[in-house]
């Protein structure tokens, strides 16, 4: 998750950062130096809100959403299996990040398909579209820049919002995911795979107090009007739910 957060992207929508970021949580130890474990984990939370980051910050938050040890956790072709996506479908990777799910996502609809890839930070769309070279059906692939209250996407443009480790960036979700209704093509959903809030998680390197549990996320859906279709757990440290219109 992102670039969100750099821009305060708590106040809105479904773009905002992704949340797996880095940090020190602190740890008590004989002999160890407390003052520095609390100013690393002050350091972290700064960073998970969004301050004090530059494109040095940027290039690394990338390379670690990108880490090959996060697929271990991250399952990602069994979260695309999951998906069902088909060629020709429409997919909006919300808050982009590095690309992790873009390129599968590229993959799976293919050259007729569409996957926009959606981001507030401009250095994030850029390392996307970078990294998409040589794959089959890139020119598919918009690059969105957007404000972190808008989706920035016209009506009947997507089948599935997807949201890997953003929802706790966001503000005002029930209103912002309410506003998101008219974007969503007829059976379409909304994908959320989002970090427990609890001990489940592991270390995600920012205070747990950030994440939302899987609970509130249901009521905050249905509130926007939308329903638990469906719900994978075969993610250890985070919940996997899909959402569609409710009846």
């Amino acid at each position: 998750m992102t670039a969100w957060v750099r821009k305060g992207v708590l106040g809105g929508l479904v773009l905002l950062g992704l949340a797996l970021a880095l940090g020190c949580v602190e740890h008590r130890r004989d002999g160890h130096d407390h003052a520095s474990d609390r100013h690393g984990a002050h350091q972290a939370e700064r960073q998970h809100q969004g301050h004090h980051r530059g494109p040095a910050d940027i290039q690394e938050y990338l390379a670690k959403l990108d880490r090959p040890e996060r697929d271990a956790y991250q399952k990602p072709r069994q979260v695309i299996d999951a998906l069902q996506l088909t060629p020709g479908m429409a997919i909006a990777d919300v808050g982009a990040g590095s690309g992790y799910f873009t390129r599968r996502f590229v993959e799976a609809v293919g050259h007729t398909g569409t996957v926009y890839a959606i981001d507030v930070e401009q250095d994030m769309l850029d390392y996307v579209k970078n990294s998409l070279k040589g794959i089959r059906g890139a020119s598919s692939t918009h690059f969105i820049l957007t404000r972190p209250d808008a989706l920035a996407l016209p009506p009947d443009s997507a089948d599935v919002l997807f949201l890997c480790n953003v929802y706790h960036h966001l503000e005002g979700r029930a209103q912002y995911f309410a506003s998101a209704n008219p974007v969503l093509r007829p059976g379409g959903r909304i994908v959320i795979i989002d970090f427990y809030h609890d001990h489940r998680s592991g270390d995600v390197g920012f205070p747990r107090r950030h994440l939302v549990a899987r609970q509130m996320v249901v009521r905050e859906m249905a509130a926007a009007g939308y329903g638990l279709a469906r719900e994978h757990d075969f993610l250890t440290r985070q919940y996997f739910l899909e959402f569609t219109v409710a009846d």
